[in-house]
């Protein structure tokens, strides 16, 4: 479950669903690869720029950076760096029930549109800083149920990248916002493979307000209409399972409550201008050059 060992290193698969290793660096540049699986970054020591598919963000001392399947990532080190990294598959991800949260894929999938330091809620600063401290203790300190304790501490950190992701998308929204928004997109975000659940009507009758206020209420806050976030949020997901996952058209249309794969196929093209197998091989041709 948890290993110990030093940079430099070669691309690995994750053997396992979760796993926990501590690192340290003083060389630059520290290039990296395409992921097949997720890892969550911890910075213990150090600084130094961090490039998330070519998104340049610097890093130090306790920033948290979140790396999703297939994200290209390079590491610049300035100062000597330790680093925690915690990865875990797909499949953990997919299986584990998680209890409140119903897509938290959804809201780590998002993290492959930001770059830098997730980290962003300054209560969860403590927490991590905590978790961290925890995993260390584990990885030098081996113990009686080790394993099921570092599971524990995984499964919070998830959590908290996911809050903090869930906070970060809403990039149109001012800080000092109505907490209510962050209760809409939140729900949005966990109920986007119902389409049910995400008319208008219900999410009016979800949190007491008429549908002509909710549509103006929305656009007034994130500066975009509600109809269009839940498209464009879909989309960006929809997006993600081509490129990056083995999933088939027929395993996403069932995912995001689409009738048929043509149904599917109209929504994307309304706004790709090209079918779903078009746009793959098309984003696929380009990323095979990269």
């Amino acid at each position: 479950m948890i290993i110990k060992y030093f940079y430099p290193m070669k691309r690995e698969n994750i053997d396992q669903l979760v796993k926990v290793e501590y690192h340290q660096a003083d060389k630059c540049p520290l290039k990296g690869s395409q992921l097949s699986f997720f890892q969550i970054v911890y910075v213990i020591s150090g600084k130094g720029s961090f490039t998330i598919n070519d998104n340049l963000a610097t890093y130090g001392k306790g920033s948290l950076i979140l790396l999703t399947p297939n994200d290209q990532h390079f590491l610049e080190i300035k100062e000597k760096t330790e680093l925690l990294l915690v990865k875990f598959s797909e499949r953990y991800i997919k299986d584990y029930k998680w209890n409140s949260i119903n897509s938290i894929g959804c809201l780590l999938y998002g993290a492959s549109y930001l770059s830098g330091c997730i980290l962003q809620n300054k209560p969860d600063v403590v927490l991590v800083d905590s978790i961290v401290n925890s995993l260390l203790h584990g990885i030098n300190h081996p113990d009686l149920y080790q394993e099921e304790l570092t599971l524990h501490y995984v499964n919070a950190l998830i959590v908290i990248a996911a809050r903090n992701i869930s906070k970060m998308r809403t990039e149109n929204i001012a800080s000092n916002t109505d907490k209510r928004i962050l209760e809409i997109i939140n729900y949005i975000q966990g109920n986007i493979h119902d389409p049910a659940l995400l008319k208008v009507s219900v999410i009016s009758q979800k949190f007491g307000l008429s549908e002509t206020y909710l549509g103006s209420y929305f656009k007034n806050q994130s500066g975009e209409t509600i109809t269009h976030y839940i498209l464009n949020y879909k989309m960006r997901l929809i997006e993600h399972r081509l490129l990056f996952s083995d999933m088939r058209i027929n395993e996403i249309v069932t995912e995001f409550g689409f009738s048929d794969e043509s149904h599917l196929n109209k929504f994307f093209k309304k706004q790709h201008k090209m079918s779903l197998t078009e746009f793959k091989k098309a984003k696929g041709s380009i990323k095979s050059k990269v």
